[in-house]
This record gives structure tokens, sequence and C-alpha cells, in this order.
């Protein structure tokens, strides 16, 4: 994997691993890649780690699992309103 990636390539990345993957096969594979988030960064590996998941059947699977393990600084500016005041 490429040491740095954007959030919105990171289906890419997991597109270079065999599925079906182990969580903990993925989260070796991902270590030291920093996901480049609109405000701050964080270790994909680490990410990875934190899903519940045990094994991932697609890099699709394994993307949409990540959504859930984001932090708050992955989705813009913190406070942002999203359109619904």
């Amino acid at each position: 994997m490429t040491s740095e990636v954007h959030l919105s390539r990171v289906e890419d990345e997991f597109r270079g691993h065999s599925y079906p993957a182990a969580r903990e096969d993925l989260v070796e594979s991902c270590a030291g890649t920093t996901v480049l988030f609109a405000d701050g960064d964080a270790d994909l590996g680490d990410l990875v780690a934190d899903i519940d998941q045990k094994r991932f059947e697609s890099p699709e699977d394994a993307f949409a699992a990540l959504q859930n393990v984001l932090p708050i600084e992955a989705l813009g500016e913190p406070g942002q309103s999203d359109g619904d005041a």
C-alpha cells in the first residue's frame, strides 16, 4: 500500500489485497498507511483494527465497515451543519 492516501481512495487501496480477508491480515497490510481526512489524518491499520467485523468478503465490504469507525474529522468541518437548519 501507499504511505499516504485520501479517504476517497481507501477503497482502491483495499483492492490491492486478496479476498476474502481476515481483519488481522488487512490490519497488517494497512499498517503505516496514513489516511488523509478533511481535517486531520489517521493510520489505516489502526482504523481497520477498530472494526468489529472479523472477515471481509471484498474491498467494498471492508470500506463499508471502515465507515463505522471513522472519526468526526474524516467527515468535514467539526460542527458543520448538513444544511437541515
